[in-house]
């Protein structure tokens, strides 16, 4: 397993237009992230691209107007993970504000139903006698699912972000930047955002046909749902576009202004963070993981509740129940990480002289098949490979969801469900996981029951017994598409700071400047130290106290999950932030140290 090489991004011209206000060292990093001007960080709502441009929006409009109007009783399906919760959150509270009467909710439950709309789910939902169903980052290939709904004589709307297969499903409108020949501008849109673009058009279409002055009610400031939009985009690690980048940051603003809704509020509480400084790093290594954690072992219907009440007692219980599942989770993604590492220490020590393979696929008859997605993704961030990490889809010795996407339906018998595996996979740049997935597809016609996803994510379903044929096929089309080279694991550094760069000032602009995340990395800078003193702290962080060249004072420094009892070296090449450090009323520059190297 190779260190990270540090490498410095290239130098990047900065425009003449940047006030004084923005350190020099801020207008370095805009510009190395293809910034060019100060308007394109005014991160202002109205700046967002148009909700007419996004493909089918008017349809799906008239299809809620007419809802709205006849009280129909409308469904939200939703998604088990932080981007669908919130997705459903917006939805339902949206449609209420803008005057639906009768507004609903379900989330396929991901150990009973599997992914998305299906027909099990459409049989459940008949209880609520639904007239119409909106889906939430999902159904974009849900076929089956939107004909049973039909067949019920429910109208469908599909609203979603992943790419489509070959064919749509015949659904009554379908809102979808990936879409085949959609010319929205912004293809990075999460589901919350899609689902939040559609709820701004029908307050505009309902504004033209004069809903609210019928009615005498004031036109719904859906801003208030910014905060949601925020958490479901940052934790589905979609591209920081420009335009996500301003939903983001007027989600943050809410928080930070005290305006957010009563279970972000409790989930902030919940993990010891000061709503008044959150930044989206919080938000998706705080609060999302406690969402995401009651879809990956219990119910997501508990984190839909808890961003759906306005009760703050309410709002608190469920954040406290949350956390407590999360620690859950935590805990077995440790013992489940700790696993595929002694598998592959394993692999390699059978392979002498041979090179792991460049798509890894590791099963486990012990997983959960909740939690291997996190667990794909730890083991992507160690060995820099397209990694997919698969389970068997029974837990606790029930039987879940059937290849036929039933339970225990009488197509198959007991032996037969119980061989059919899921697997989470996880990219590194320049490999497109689900793309991979629909060649492996063509090539190995039956291999693969289902799959779908992103780039960077993708979900499959597969017999256990061919399990190892897709770990070569896996690994097959990887060679095939990414050169040796590109498994090597780069850090990109901005560069050296000078020796009156490190500043605290410098340091909490940087902090608020992003939002940062996917596609828009928080400032990473390099230097060499000289290690003046070092301790453990919690039996695995490292505390230094660094020197540089030029400056007096020492540096105070921090590194995470660092110490393996091996003392650092005397002098060392980091690649680091700048971190401002607040404890016991005090606020300290503090570098953050994410790699460290011997230097001569």
């Amino acid at each position: 397993m190779k260190s990270p090489r540090i490498e410095r991004r290239p130098n990047a011209i900065t425009s003449a237009d940047w006030p004084e206000s923005v350190h020099p060292v801020l207008q370095r990093v805009y510009a190395a992230r293809g910034i060019a001007s100060y308007s394109e960080i005014e991160h202002r709502l109205a700046s967002l691209l148009p909700p007419q441009s996004l493909g089918g929006i008017e349809r799906a409009c008239e299809l809620l107007e007419q809802a709205i109007r006849s009280n129909a009783r409308i469904v939200v399906v939703g998604d088990f993970d932080a981007d669908g919760a919130t997705g459903t959150a917006v939805a339902v509270r949206g449609l209420r504000m803008l005057g639906a009467s009768v507004v609903g909710y379900s989330v396929p439950n991901r150990f009973r139903h599997g992914y998305g709309l299906s027909p099990p789910v459409v049989d459940e939902l008949l209880v609520q006698r639904p007239q119409l169903l909106i889906t939430v980052d999902n159904g974009i290939a849900a076929h089956a699912g939107v004909a049973a709904a039909k067949a019920q004589g429910m109208q469908v709307i599909v609203t979603d972000h992943h790419l489509a297969g070959e064919t749509l499903p015949d659904a009554d409108a379908i809102v979808n930047p990936n879409a085949p020949s959609d010319g929205f501008p912004s293809k990075a849109l999460a589901g919350v955002g899609v689902m939040f673009y559609l709820l701004l058009a029908l307050r505009g279409r309902l504004r033209e046909h004069d809903w609210f002055r019928e009615r005498k009610i004031a036109e719904p400031d859906l801003s208030a749902l910014l905060d949601l939009v925020a958490l479901g985009t940052v934790a589905d690690l979609v591209a920081l576009d420009r335009n996500n980048r301003i939903l983001v940051a007027a989600g943050l603003k809410r928080i930070r202004g005290g305006r957010a809704s009563a279970g972000i509020a409790a989930l902030i509480e919940c993990g010891k963070r000061d709503p008044a400084r959150l930044v989206a790093s919080d938000l998706g290594f705080v609060v999302a993981p406690r969402i995401n954690a009651a879809g990956r072992l219990e119910d997501m219907g508990l984190g839909i509740e808890c961003l759906l009440t306005d009760d703050a007692e309410r709002a608190r219980e469920l954040a406290e129940t949350l956390s407590a599942i999360n620690v859950e989770r935590r805990e077995l993604q440790d013992a489940m990480v700790e696993q595929a590492q002694a598998e592959v220490h394993k692999w390699t020590f059978a392979h002498t002289g041979q090179s792991l393979p460049h798509g890894l696929v590791l099963f486990d008859p012990g997983w959960h098949h909740g939690v291997v997605g996190l667990v794909a993704s730890k083991l992507k961030e160690m060995l820099n490979r397209p990694v997919i990490a698969c389970a068997p889809t029974t837990a606790d010795g029930k039987v879940e969801v059937c290849v036929h996407g039933r339970t225990l339906c009488d197509l198959c018998d007991l032996d037969d469900c119980k061989s059919i595996v899921k697997a989470s996979g996880r990219s590194i740049p320049g490999f497109h996981l689900r793309d991979a997935l629909a060649e492996i597809d063509t090539r190995n016609p039956g291999l693969l029951i289902r799959f779908g996803g992103h780039a960077m994510a993708a979900g499959l379903t597969l017999h256990r017994g061919n399990v190892e044929t897709f770990a070569a096929a896996f690994d097959a089309v990887v060679r095939e598409r990414m050169a040796p080279e590109a498994l090597d694991a780069i850090l990109l550094t901005d560069g050296e700071l000078g020796a009156d760069e490190f500043s605290l000032e410098l340091a909490q602009q940087l902090r608020h400047a992003g939002p940062w995340g996917q596609g828009f990395p928080e400032p990473l800078f390099d230097g060499v130290f000289a290690v003046e003193s070092w301790r453990v702290l919690a039996e695995k962080h490292l505390r230094f106290a660094l020197r540089r060249d030029g400056i007096a004072a020492v540096l105070e420094a921090v590194m995470f999950n660092a110490y393996a009892g091996v003392p650092p070296p005397s002098r060392i090449r980091a690649a680091f932030s700048l971190d401002v450090n607040e404890w016991n009323g005090k606020v300290k520059l503090q570098l953050l140290l994410r790699h460290v190297e011997a230097c001569d």
